[in-house]
């Protein structure tokens, strides 16, 4: 394969609308671009194929005829909510990238009512045995019962498994983890294990691009 003029072996290497590739010597056609918002549900892991045959968040695209799309990102199996998927790598690297500042609102339900000793000790971040330090950008009291509460977190990092290592270490349980916010872009009506294109202005919202070239349907 050639990209731009050079060789490249990388089936995954970074391509933007403007890449020039050629295979064999013959160039390719520019794939549209496609941009999703997906409203993961609970239970399905983010890749591809998983080895020991649980179900992916590709279960929820099955019936729609769509090209090949990657997660921007990942949700854990137990976590929910707004994940991107798209074809453009080159702006899923831009919302990833560590210095991107491209900041992720997560909504937690935990097992018990939180108070202010617990905001004040979230707030100030956990360094965990191996030496990893864990921390948040805002967080804040979202609503509490008798026994459990809600907390919204905000981050500006993603490490494996972040806000549940961080409060595992402060002996708190998460009982639902659901991602709301990614930057400006918020999971808004769309239902659990439905999704929707993303409109040109909210492609842009992360950066240069060329937007989708899709039509505006909402999909199951």
């Amino acid at each position: 394969m050639s990209l731009d003029g050079q060789i490249e072996c990388n089936p995954e290497a970074p391509t933007t609308a403007a890449s020039a590739i050629s295979v064999d010597g013959e160039p390719l056609a520019a794939a549209a671009r496609i941009y999703l918002l997906l409203n993961k549900p609970r239970g399905l892991v983010t890749t591809t194929a998983d080895e020991h045959a649980r179900d992916t968040v590709y279960r929820c695209l099955a019936e729609a005829n769509l090209p090949w799309l990657a997660p921007v990102g990942r949700l854990d199996k137990a976590s929910e909510g707004l994940l991107l998927m798209t074809n453009d790598t080159a702006w899923a690297a831009r919302i990833t990238a560590p210095d991107s500042g491209v900041q992720k609102t997560y909504h937690l339900q935990i097992d018990r009512v939180p108070d202010e000793a617990l905001i004040t000790a979230v707030r100030a971040g956990v360094k965990l045995d191996d030496g990893t330090q864990l921390g948040v950008a805002e967080v804040r009291v979202l609503r509490a019962g008798e026994r459990r509460g809600w907390l919204e977190i905000v981050l500006d990092e993603g490490r494996n498994r972040h806000l549940r290592r961080l409060l595992a270490a402060l002996g708190v349980e998460v009982l639902r983890l659901v991602r709301v916010a990614i930057g400006p872009l918020g999971l808004g009506d769309v239902a659990k294990g439905h999704w929707r294109h993303l409109t040109p202005d909210e492609v842009r919202a992360f950066g240069d691009g060329t937007g989708p070239k899709t039509d505006d349907r909402q999909h199951a």
